[in-house]
């Protein structure tokens, strides 16, 4: 007799789709599905949309969102801001002759102990010269840290990629030069308190 062929498992059917929501200062909307035969394997797992399937406004498909899931709820996948960041052929298309363009990075930590990253961006209508990047980066600086004091997560997150907090920068860097651009082009969350650890930092994975 011929030898019993082994039944191949088929480890696409053995997978259960889970539904991937938004955390609740976005909406908490549903931002994708995924597929996984094991729920321990969807805890860290990143997704990337952008902010225009949030909104539904086309003027910001150019801000790339990324959501980590942390929890699961049945089917359900909750997740937290894990950061933004500007398209490259977004931030190609600001570059124009005869202007300066003042990148600022921050590592801040917000009112309730989250640790984020922020690389602000600015382009000038003209060239500008040493003193005033200086005296621009000091603005920026002064005005993110003091968000930061006075905003939780969900608040900081809202202003940094909604345009809050690049705005009030804007207010202040125009009395300096006249801007054309000015805006946070990425944020990445490093880290955040664990409830009930006697706020013991966990770090976010890569």
């Amino acid at each position: 007799m011929p030898p019993r062929r082994r039944k191949v498992k088929d480890r696409w059917k053995m997978k259960e789709w889970y539904s991937i929501n938004a955390p609740p200062y976005f909406g908490g909307i549903n931002i994708g599905l995924t597929p996984s035969d094991d729920t321990e394997k969807l805890i860290g797992r990143v997704v990337e949309v952008t902010l225009y399937d949030i909104t539904g406004d086309p003027a910001q498909m150019h801000l790339k969102m990324y959501f980590q899931i942390i929890n699961l709820k049945g089917k359900e996948a909750e997740t937290i801001f894990k950061g933004h960041e500007y398209s490259q052929d977004y931030l190609k298309s600001l570059v124009r002759r005869r202007s300066t363009r003042i990148d600022s990075r921050h590592k801040v930590v917000t009112k309730d102990g989250y640790t984020i990253r922020l690389s602000v961006v600015i382009f000038s209508v003209m060239r500008v010269r040493n003193a005033q990047k200086l005296t621009m980066r000091k603005i920026i600086s002064r005005i993110v840290e003091e968000k930061c004091k006075n905003l939780n997560f969900d608040q900081f997150v809202q202003e940094s990629v909604l345009g809050k907090i690049a705005s009030d920068i804007y207010n202040e860097a125009t009395k300096i030069f006249p801007i054309r651009h000015i805006g946070i082009r990425k944020s990445k969350l490093l880290a955040f308190p664990v409830e009930n650890k006697e706020e013991k930092i966990v770090e976010i994975k890569a």
